[in-house]
Protein backbone atom coordinates (compact mmCIF):
# COMPACT_ATOMS: atom_id res chain seq x y z
CA UNK A 1 0.00 0.00 0.00
CA UNK A 2 1.11 3.42 -0.94
CA UNK A 3 2.21 5.50 2.18
CA UNK A 4 0.51 8.48 1.15
CA UNK A 5 -2.86 6.27 1.17
CA UNK A 6 -2.20 4.49 4.33
CA UNK A 7 -1.66 8.12 5.90
CA UNK A 8 -5.13 9.06 4.57
CA UNK A 9 -6.72 6.09 6.14
CA UNK A 10 -5.08 6.83 9.15
CA UNK A 11 -6.32 10.09 9.56
CA UNK A 12 -10.13 8.98 8.35
CA UNK A 13 -9.70 6.59 11.33
CA UNK A 14 -8.96 9.10 13.60
CA UNK A 15 -12.23 11.36 12.19
CA UNK A 16 -14.33 8.38 12.67
CA UNK A 17 -13.62 7.75 15.80
CA UNK A 18 -13.80 11.30 17.00
CA UNK A 19 -17.34 11.25 15.15
CA UNK A 20 -18.29 8.45 17.58
CA UNK A 21 -16.60 9.41 20.70
CA UNK A 22 -18.88 13.32 20.08
CA UNK A 23 -21.96 11.35 19.73
CA UNK A 24 -22.04 9.13 22.74
CA UNK A 25 -20.58 11.49 24.95
CA UNK A 26 -22.79 11.91 28.05
CA UNK A 27 -21.76 15.23 29.64
CA UNK A 28 -21.18 17.25 26.60
CA UNK A 29 -21.76 15.73 23.51
CA UNK A 30 -21.45 17.75 20.46
CA UNK A 31 -23.27 16.86 17.31
CA UNK A 32 -22.10 19.45 14.77
CA UNK A 33 -18.63 18.39 15.36
CA UNK A 34 -20.29 14.75 15.03
CA UNK A 35 -21.35 15.11 11.80
CA UNK A 36 -18.24 17.54 10.75
CA UNK A 37 -16.25 14.23 11.52
CA UNK A 38 -18.19 12.08 9.87
CA UNK A 39 -18.19 14.24 6.63
CA UNK A 40 -14.23 14.28 7.30
CA UNK A 41 -13.97 10.61 7.47
CA UNK A 42 -15.59 9.90 4.32
CA UNK A 43 -13.80 12.39 2.32
CA UNK A 44 -10.65 10.99 3.44
CA UNK A 45 -11.53 7.58 2.70
CA UNK A 46 -12.28 8.58 -0.75
CA UNK A 47 -8.95 10.42 -1.24
CA UNK A 48 -6.91 7.38 0.06
CA UNK A 49 -8.56 4.83 -2.55
CA UNK A 50 -8.30 7.69 -5.20
CA UNK A 51 -4.32 8.07 -4.20
CA UNK A 52 -4.18 4.19 -4.41
CA UNK A 53 -5.82 4.15 -7.56
CA UNK A 54 -2.73 6.76 -9.00
CA UNK A 55 -5.36 9.74 -9.51
CA UNK A 56 -4.65 13.03 -8.66
CA UNK A 57 -6.36 13.88 -5.22
CA UNK A 58 -8.45 17.30 -5.76
CA UNK A 59 -8.38 19.58 -2.62
CA UNK A 60 -12.46 19.59 -1.81
CA UNK A 61 -14.60 18.77 0.06
CA UNK A 62 -17.71 18.27 -1.96
CA UNK A 63 -17.76 14.53 -2.00
CA UNK A 64 -20.04 14.34 -5.18
CA UNK A 65 -16.89 15.63 -6.94
CA UNK A 66 -15.07 12.93 -5.30
CA UNK A 67 -17.37 10.34 -5.91
CA UNK A 68 -17.41 11.14 -9.35
CA UNK A 69 -13.99 10.34 -9.91
CA UNK A 70 -14.19 7.18 -8.16
CA UNK A 71 -16.59 5.86 -10.29
CA UNK A 72 -14.21 5.91 -12.74
CA UNK A 73 -12.23 3.77 -10.68
CA UNK A 74 -15.00 1.74 -9.57
CA UNK A 75 -18.48 2.07 -11.39
CA UNK A 76 -20.21 0.32 -9.27
CA UNK A 77 -19.53 2.90 -5.75
CA UNK A 78 -22.60 5.16 -7.29
CA UNK A 79 -24.80 3.47 -4.89
CA UNK A 80 -22.85 5.69 -2.35
CA UNK A 81 -23.88 8.98 -4.01
CA UNK A 82 -26.73 9.51 -1.76
CA UNK A 83 -25.22 8.87 1.83
CA UNK A 84 -22.59 11.36 -0.10
CA UNK A 85 -24.87 14.33 -0.89
CA UNK A 86 -25.62 14.03 2.49
CA UNK A 87 -22.60 14.12 4.57
CA UNK A 88 -21.25 17.20 2.33
CA UNK A 89 -24.13 19.59 3.99
CA UNK A 90 -21.84 18.66 7.21
CA UNK A 91 -18.64 19.53 5.76
CA UNK A 92 -19.62 23.25 6.49
CA UNK A 93 -23.01 24.04 7.39
CA UNK A 94 -22.90 23.25 11.25
CA UNK A 95 -19.52 25.24 11.42
CA UNK A 96 -21.12 28.48 12.00
CA UNK A 97 -24.15 30.02 14.24
CA UNK A 98 -27.56 29.85 12.98
CA UNK A 99 -27.45 26.31 12.51
CA UNK A 100 -27.07 23.33 15.32
CA UNK A 101 -27.57 19.49 14.51
CA UNK A 102 -29.07 17.36 16.83
CA UNK A 103 -28.51 13.66 18.46
CA UNK A 104 -30.80 12.17 15.05
CA UNK A 105 -28.81 14.46 12.95
CA UNK A 106 -25.57 13.21 14.21
CA UNK A 107 -26.39 9.31 14.29
CA UNK A 108 -27.68 9.77 10.95
CA UNK A 109 -24.33 11.41 9.80
CA UNK A 110 -22.38 8.73 11.31
CA UNK A 111 -24.64 5.94 9.45
CA UNK A 112 -24.26 8.10 5.88
CA UNK A 113 -20.33 7.87 7.02
CA UNK A 114 -20.16 4.44 7.47
CA UNK A 115 -22.24 3.48 4.25
CA UNK A 116 -19.28 5.23 2.82
CA UNK A 117 -16.61 3.63 4.62
CA UNK A 118 -16.66 -0.07 4.88
CA UNK A 119 -17.09 -0.72 1.18
CA UNK A 120 -13.88 1.47 0.50
CA UNK A 121 -12.36 -0.04 3.35
CA UNK A 122 -12.93 -3.34 1.94
CA UNK A 123 -11.71 -2.41 -1.50
CA UNK A 124 -8.29 -1.23 0.35
CA UNK A 125 -7.69 -4.27 1.36
CA UNK A 126 -8.62 -3.46 5.39
CA UNK A 127 -11.32 -6.24 5.50
CA UNK A 128 -11.02 -6.78 9.22
CA UNK A 129 -11.89 -4.39 11.85
CA UNK A 130 -9.28 -2.18 13.16
CA UNK A 131 -7.78 -2.88 16.79
CA UNK A 132 -10.08 -0.15 18.37
CA UNK A 133 -13.43 -1.65 16.90
CA UNK A 134 -11.87 -5.54 18.16
CA UNK A 135 -11.26 -4.44 21.42
CA UNK A 136 -14.73 -2.80 21.89
CA UNK A 137 -16.45 -5.89 20.70
CA UNK A 138 -13.90 -8.54 23.19
CA UNK A 139 -14.98 -5.88 26.23
CA UNK A 140 -18.38 -5.92 25.55
CA UNK A 141 -18.32 -9.95 25.38
CA UNK A 142 -16.25 -9.68 28.61
CA UNK A 143 -19.08 -8.02 30.41
CA UNK A 144 -21.77 -10.15 29.51
CA UNK A 145 -19.97 -13.16 30.77
CA UNK A 146 -19.53 -13.03 34.81
CA UNK A 147 -17.40 -15.34 36.93
CA UNK A 148 -18.65 -17.89 38.99
CA UNK A 149 -18.04 -16.21 42.39
CA UNK A 150 -19.82 -12.72 40.70
CA UNK A 151 -22.80 -15.07 40.00
CA UNK A 152 -23.13 -15.60 43.39
CA UNK A 153 -22.80 -12.80 45.09
CA UNK A 154 -25.18 -11.17 42.79
CA UNK A 155 -27.56 -13.80 44.19
CA UNK A 156 -27.22 -13.24 47.38
CA UNK A 157 -27.30 -9.70 47.02
CA UNK A 158 -30.69 -10.13 45.30
CA UNK A 159 -32.06 -12.63 48.04
CA UNK A 160 -31.11 -9.94 50.43
CA UNK A 161 -33.18 -6.98 48.49
CA UNK A 162 -35.96 -9.19 48.50
CA UNK A 163 -35.81 -10.96 52.06
CA UNK A 164 -35.13 -14.33 51.52
CA UNK A 165 -33.41 -16.43 53.70
CA UNK A 166 -31.38 -19.01 51.74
Amino acid sequence: MNPLTREWIDKAEGDYHAAGLLLRARKHPNYDASCFHAQQCAEKYMKAVLCEAGKRVDRTHKLDELLDQLILVHPIWDALRESATRLTVYAVHFRYPHSSADKVMAKEALRACEFIRLPLREHLGLTSQPRTERKKAASKTKRKCKKPTQRRAAKVRKRRRTGENK
